[in-house]
């Protein structure tokens, strides 16, 4: 029996869960609030120079999406050496394993408390999990100091479930071979990257989205349940039959008439970052040799920088190059910079840094992003759980990284909206 789908949000999750949804022989009617479809997965243009919106590389191993994509487009193969920026030195990634360029009395120390860390056998946070499993001094100089840039919280709100295989864990050997030697094996969690040769990485998703129906400039402003009605800001409204949505979860919620206050209540103790981007084309070749990067300085405001022409020569115009720097924050961190002020601040620490001179730079641009990231705080699961099972009880499903509120990658926000639509086969 042929169905009709509803579908709020056209990222990579509401793409899939339409195209499944078509290739099944339903219909499938998707409205985007933005005028571009893509979601996190687009990217913007300034002047000839392509900027994503956060970095972007797959290294999916599921055959099904590898097919998906290759169906999209041609693509590039990187091999996934990334670095560490810490206080002037550059360790190879992961840092655990390149110890080599710091300095002697910092190696002693971090592999000192390696060796005496403590053993916890059920760490109770993050922050127990990486103690145990590097040592107090490593730990804290790194990681945790990671932590508060990127997830906005200390190490010691966050839950483990989360990590996964996203941070490898080390044995003495291994330490000590990183901290004698520079070592060339490749320790991280994937073997390549593959980014499209045209188009930014919203190439990928080229193949599904052709003949969809999208419906962009589309906001929700009203669900009604009862009705199973969505107005719309411009003043329209339509009806569904079967809804699926990849809204973030504190949206969905905020729009839906007559939700229970327990409801509401779960969706604001869901804890989110925001994003903040500072992109800058260059007007030389070459203005980094790192496809992307991390700063453990906590007195540098970004925490993770990459080059969009390094992952593909398409990204800027023939000739020059490209960074993008992010900057994260949340309820729990104050944006303490914005807009043209942030620019100027990272212009003047990259330089600091030696990633560039103020004569390279061509263009600037400074974008802000709502909902940058999923943060498992503990009273994640829970909360979400209570909120997915409400609107599974009304027949709404959700998808996606703020749908399901998980930290997914692309691939798994692919499988998430093809997985729903499964449901009703």
């Amino acid at each position: 029996m042929s169905r009709s789908f509803t579908i709020l949000g056209a990222g990579i999750s509401g793409i899939s869960a339409a195209y499944h949804a078509q290739l099944a022989g339903n219909k499938a009617t998707i409205y985007e609030l933005r005028n571009r479809w893509g979601g996190l997965c687009d990217h913007f243009e300034i002047e000839g120079f392509r900027f994503d919106y956060f970095v972007h590389l797959s290294f999916t191993q599921n055959d099904y999406v590898k097919e998906l994509f290759s169906k999209s487009t041609d693509y590039y193969t990187h091999h996934p050496e990334s670095y560490n920026y810490y206080k002037g030195l550059w360790l190879k990634h992961p840092a655990q394993f390149n110890l080599h360029p710091l300095s002697i009395p910092d190696k002693v120390r971090v592999i000192t408390d390696f060796v005496n860390r403590p053993k916890i056998e059920n760490p109770a946070n993050y922050k127990e999990w990486l103690v145990a499993g590097f040592g107090e001094y490593f730990a804290q100089t790194f990681p945790i100091a990671y932590t508060n840039k990127y997830w906005t919280i200390d190490a010691e709100k966050l839950t483990t479930d989360w990590v996964g295989k996203r941070m490898k864990e080390i044995a003495l050997d291994e330490m000590l071979a990183g901290a004698f030697e520079t070592t060339h094996e490749n320790h991280y969690y994937a073997s390549e990257m593959r980014y499209p040769k045209k188009g930014g990485y919203k190439a990928f998703l080229a193949f599904m989205a052709n003949g969809l129906e999208i419906n962009l400039n589309k906001k929700a402003i009203l669900l009604d349940v009862k009705q199973k009605k969505i107005d719309f800001n411009d003043g329209t409204n339509v009806h569904y039959e079967h809804l699926i949505s990849s809204m973030p979860l504190p949206q969905l919620v905020g729009i839906t008439k007559d939700v229970p206050q327990n409801i509401k209540d779960a969706a604001n103790k869901l804890l989110h970052t925001s994003g903040q981007l500072v992109s800058i084309g260059f007007n030389r070749p070459e203005i980094t040799k790192h496809l992307w990067f991390y700063i453990y300085d906590t007195d540098i405001l970004p925490a993770r920088v990459y080059s969009p022409s390094l992952k593909s020569p398409e990204n800027a115009p023939a000739g020059k190059s490209s960074l993008q720097f992010e900057t994260y924050y949340s309820k729990y961190k104050n944006n303490s910079l914005v807009g043209q002020n942030l620019i100027e601040y990272v212009v003047e620490n990259g330089q600091k840094m030696g990633l560039f001179t103020l004569n390279d730079i061509e263009i600037t641009d400074y974008k802000h992003v709502p909902f940058a990231n999923v943060v498992f705080d503990v009273h994640r699961a829970a909360n979400v759980a209570l909120i997915r099972q409400y609107y599974e009880q009304l027949g709404i499903k959700t998808i996606g990284r703020f749908g399901e509120w998980d930290y997914f990658w692309s691939d798994q926000s692919l499988m998430s909206g093809k997985k729903i639509v499964e449901v009703y086969n």
